[in-house]
């Protein structure tokens, strides 16, 4: 059974993007997909979601 993880990114740049996906990479979690929100002013996004699974049983770092 697949289990998904869910990491707001508040920041939205390249090295915080980056460095959220190698830290929960590292901790053994599959990198899954990128969702961002928008700003209705702005072509910046307001933030994102990183989106995460591994399998269930897979004990790592949480």
């Amino acid at each position: 059974m697949l289990t998904y993880k869910v990491v707001e990114i508040g920041t939205v740049t390249e090295d915080v993007i980056e460095e959220t996906l190698n830290d929960w990479s590292s901790k053994g979690w599959n990198f899954d997909g990128l969702q961002f929100a928008m700003r209705e002013s702005s072509k910046r996004p307001a933030m994102a979601f990183a989106l995460f699974t591994r399998e269930a049983g897979e004990h790592h770092e949480s």
